[in-house]
């Protein structure tokens, strides 16, 4: 498995597809680049398609301390470096989409196109970000997963599809509590509310109807904030791309090939 070492961070990463341009996916909290099967199966024939995981997650290093989503972004922009990777469009879901807008807005040399998913510019309030944290480091992952994978997904995705929200469940499961903790923070501490309108690179956003993580008014937020920005509804709770799958990889496939 591929791994690249950048400032003391290890970071494991998939690289697909021999042709097209580069379409990089970056994860939610509390998983790792497998949540994007279904969109890099889908895509591969059009797009070079680069996952990986983010730091404290996966298989990729897990270091200590509070993360920030400054960090998280620019461990990204290492990534591509080391691959050699000028531009490139971002997808990016939860945690994933802050990591993206930090792009935009940092880094907009960087980014073709931008794709926010079930996203906001601020996620939570910090007194539900630190009880998430302290029962995490005082009971485990397992404390927080079954309440988590509830949001995660409509009752009607979870009794149909209970295989697949079983494989997520484990993969929150198996998270390293330090690292979940440390990207925990990383949430916590980002409000990107007045940045993002400083966001000029094409983006679309694509939100979940019956989403409880993010409402419907964050996606209006952001549309309304970013010049030029469309949105996509979904009939989906918070991982969209999981739920409604082949919906949510052909807005994006669209999107990138207008």
């Amino acid at each position: 498995m591929p791994f690249v070492d950048v400032g003391g961070l290890r970071t494991h990463y998939e690289f697909n597809g021999d042709q097209g341009p580069v379409l990089v996916f970056s994860n939610s909290l509390g998983t790792n680049l497998s949540m994007w099967e279904a969109q890099a199966a889908k895509l591969k024939p059009h797009f070079r398609i680069l996952r990986y995981d983010t730091r404290g997650q996966g298989q990729s290093s897990i270091t200590s301390g509070d993360y920030s989503i400054d960090q998280l972004a620019r461990d990204i922009l290492g990534l591509l470096d080391a691959l050699r990777l000028d531009r490139v469009h971002f997808c990016g879901l939860s945690m994933g989409g802050m990591i993206g807008m930090w792009l935009g807005v940092h880094a907009p040399d960087r980014i073709d196109r931008l794709v926010l998913c079930n996203t906001a510019a601020r996620i939570g309030t910090e007194e539900m970000w630190n009880a998430r944290i302290a029962t995490v480091r005082t009971n485990g992952m397992k404390s927080v997963a079954a309440a988590v994978v509830e949001r995660w997904f409509t009752p009607q995705f979870r009794e149909s599809s209970g295989e697949k929200v079983a494989r997520v469940q484990q993969m929150l499961e198996n998270s390293h509590p330090e690292g979940y903790v440390g990207c925990c923070t990383a949430i916590r501490d980002m409000d990107l509310r007045e940045a993002v309108a400083k966001i000029k690179t094409p983006t679309l956003v694509i939100y979940g109807d019956r989403d409880p993580a993010i409402p419907v008014s964050e996606a209006q937020f952001l549309t309304d904030r970013i010049s030029g920005a469309v949105k996509v509804e979904l009939a989906a709770a918070h991982l969209s791309n999981i739920e409604q799958a082949e919906a949510f990889t052909d807005a994006v496939n669209k999107f990138l090939s207008e």
